[in-house]
């Protein structure tokens, strides 16, 4: 790749990881609608770990005191925050099992732009009617194990390229009545488990293959990406509230209708 190719496709995955608009999308439409060569495991490997070391950094404080709950109900403790982690790794497990099950079919079936154009307007109608209907009345401290198993599995669809992890998630929260900094935020602590087992997948295969790569390149990668990544999440956290997700919500209609008219125009 060209150095402008890494910064920008670095700046997506940071930039959209966290935002509810797909990150697996944007990745992928670069090489299918500008031609661009695929960006290569080790790439993907350090973007993957640029954005969970910001989502890390930023929550810090909140996993310290999660961890060290979690340790203390292991020996009998009950706490929120053992609550909390306890029910962030139950709710990861629908994910891992889709993608165990499912993540070779989704990668040679599933990557299409007629597919990302579907879910894009799908989800996007989908996280448009949650917010425009929530009823916020619920913070994390009441999150339940069936709420975590319906936000669980919502977050499985998000394999499916176009669907946006961060959005479903969020989407889904808001349905069962959670206010929408206590919905981002869970969502944001579930990618944690998530990106750090997609990166240790696409990790076991780059060391299976045991080819060179581009590191200086691979290194401007993943820190572009964990700083934009970083201020992503600041940024969204402080403003959501004020600009709700009807912003996300037009951007993904006029980003699938415009992905449509590609793929009618190609065929």
């Amino acid at each position: 790749m060209e150095l402008f190719q890494v910064v920008i496709l670095a700046l997506l995955q940071g930039l959209t990881e966290f935002l509810p608009i797909s990150s697996s999308a944007h990745l992928i439409l670069p090489s299918q609608l500008l031609g661009w060569p695929d960006q290569g495991l080790a790439f993907d490997v350090g973007v993957h770990v640029g954005t969970l070391l910001a989502v890390v950094a930023y929550f810090r404080k909140d996993l310290s005191s999660m961890f060290c709950a979690w340790c203390a109900s292991c020996s009998g403790g009950r706490s929120e925050d053992a609550n909390l982690a306890w029910l962030t790794i139950l709710a990861t497990f629908p994910a891992l099992i889709v993608g165990l099950l499912l993540n070779d079919f989704i990668d040679h079936n599933l990557r299409s732009i007629l597919v990302i154009a579907g879910t894009t307007l799908v989800f996007g109608a989908v996280l448009c009617w949650a917010d425009l209907f929530r009823v916020e009345t619920r913070q994390l401290s009441t999150l339940t194990v069936k709420d975590a198993l319906y936000i669980g599995c919502s977050q499985a669809l998000a394999l499916i390229p176009g669907t946006s992890r961060s959005g479903i998630t969020i989407s889904t929260a808001l349905m069962l009545g959670f206010e929408r900094q206590a919905a981002a935020r869970f969502s944001f602590l579930l990618s944690i488990p998530v990106i750090l087992g997609a990166g240790l997948i696409k990790g076991l295969d780059l060391y299976a293959q045991g080819e060179s790569a581009p590191w200086l390149m691979v290194l401007l990668g993943t820190v572009i990406a964990g700083i934009s990544a970083f201020s992503c999440i600041h940024f969204f956290l402080k403003w959501l509230d004020r600009i709700g997700m009807q912003p996300f919500v037009i951007y993904r209609m006029v980003l699938g209708v415009f992905l449509l008219a590609v793929w009618f125009m190609g065929r």
